[in-house]
């Protein structure tokens, strides 16, 4: 393991010189500089994790280079060095981001206890940010295809405004990452993001989940509890799988939004919250409502912005990329080199039906990665893991009615161009390019076929 590295700038050569000697005993890597130009040049070369650096300096003085390594880097973490300091340096070099400030002589334990405790901060800081990017890792949202830049580009959109959002799409298509992805584009990043499982709690116990309760209010409360809507105050509440909830805690949800209070079950105080609430489901709500299972006011709530995720089948094209994500990811929550794949065992993934979706693409490439024979992955892996999934009869979309060959290539034909435009949104210059298609001739077959935006598979 390499010695930590920390750079002394003074420009006194006694202090260098003894600052030096008592680091480098102490096991540290270190470089001095005479003066604060010397000092911005060698931080940049030399990289190091700790600066000392003195306040009065000939030329540029101590404040004005801090100044200028917190632009350089905001995470450098620097001790001032002071004769004389006053009460105002102090807190003019603590607004410009210094660690703490020491005043010469310099009391050697001083420096070390500063020392140790500066580097046990910084070396947490570093472990929050690696625990923050493998955290953001699992959740980020993968592909190239037009389907996942349209998705990312409405997310960045609607993530900074205050809009509700409604998130519509199958099982396993990652809704939960649409949701995480609106809550760290917000102005709420930084405050707690609350999820619930609509469909995960019973309904007799969702009202307690969401609302909380007070102690006595019901069998079990042996105290009071606050809700998810108050763990999420001044946050983002994330409600999966809403088209689950019970009309009656439909209707205080509805009451929550509108007038942005919430009691607690057994409790006759409002309280209010500032909640941002976005709400998934994989069921048509239109149809629900229908059917009196969901409220329509509530709907009107919850979907200011829609923002449908699409299945795998509709975006196959970032099968590869979601693989090598997978293995990436699965190599370094193990601690394992990155299992390779060969491209025929690619090409096969690819090819499959996935109907859970990207869930199931991930539970698959975790299979291959701890069953499969050798260090590489390939077809005869998938064969034997995955297997062939022959297409159903009933998932050719009613092709295997047609009475003439004739009709097959023109049903067959027609449900094909109308799959790849609404994978491409109905852009149809994006989807002609995606199909290597003149834009004139994919125009003539919208009209040869009557495809409409609404249109459903033959």
């Amino acid at each position: 393991m390499s010695p930590l590295r920390i750079l002394v700038v003074d420009d006194e050569p006694g202090i260098r010189q003894a600052l030096g000697q008592l680091l480098e005993y102490e096991g540290y890597e270190v470089r001095t500089a005479a003066g604060g130009t010397d000092g911005l040049a060698e931080y940049e070369k030399f990289k190091p994790q700790l600066v000392f650096l003195d306040v009065k300096m000939a030329g540029l003085d101590g404040l004005e280079v801090l100044k200028r390594l917190r632009q350089l880097d905001p995470r450098a973490m620097v001790v001032m060095i002071s004769g004389h300091a006053t009460i105002q340096t102090a807190v003019e070099a603590t607004q410009l981001g210094a660690y703490d400030i020491l005043e010469k002589p310099l009391d050697t334990d001083r420096v070390l206890v500063l020392l140790r405790n500066a580097l046990e901060q910084r070396t947490l800081t570093e472990e929050n940010e690696r625990l923050r990017q493998t955290v953001e890792s699992r959740y980020e949202i993968v592909g190239r295809t037009y389907a996942v830049r349209a998705l990312l580009e409405r997310i960045e959109k609607v993530a900074g405004t205050p809009a509700r959002v409604l998130i519509t799409g199958e099982n396993g298509t990652g809704k939960e990452l649409v949701a995480r992805a609106l809550h760290r584009g917000s102005t709420r990043a930084r405050k707690p993001f609350i999820e619930v499982n609509c469909a995960a709690i019973p309904s007799e116990l969702i009202e307690s989940e969401l609302f909380g309760h007070m102690k006595g209010s019901f069998t079990g409360a042996i105290a009071d509890r606050a809700g998810k809507f108050e763990q999420a105050d001044h946050g983002t509440l994330f409600l999966d799988e809403i088209g689950d909830m019970s009309l009656a805690a439909q209707a205080k949800v509805l009451r929550v939004l509108q007038d942005g209070v919430v009691t607690r079950i057994g409790g006759n105080k409002p309280i209010q919250v500032d909640v941002r609430v976005l709400a998934a489901t994989n069921k048509d709500v239109e149809e629900e409502i229908a059917v009196g299972r969901f409220r329509e006011d509530l709907y009107y709530r919850l979907n200011v912005v829609p923002i449908a995720v699409p299945p795998l089948r509709e975006r196959r094209e970032d099968v590869e990329m979601l693989v090598a994500h997978f293995l990436q990811q699965l190599a370094a929550r193990d601690g394992f080199p990155v299992r390779n794949i060969t491209d025929d065992a690619l090409r096969r993934l690819t090819e499959l039906d996935w109907p859970g979706n990207v869930r199931e693409l991930r539970n698959t490439v975790e299979r291959l990665v701890i069953l499969a024979n050798g260090p590489t992955i390939n077809e005869a892996d998938i064969e034997r893991l995955v297997g062939r999934r022959a297409v159903e009869p009933a998932a050719l979309g009613g092709l295997a009615d047609c009475d003439t060959f004739e009709d097959f290539k023109n049903a067959a034909e027609r449900a094909f161009l109308l799959t790849k435009l609404r994978a491409y949104d109905w852009n149809v210059s994006e989807t002609a390019r995606g199909l290597d298609m003149p834009r004139s001739n994919l125009y003539k077959k919208i009209e040869r076929y009557g495809l409409t935006r609404e249109s459903t598979p033959a």
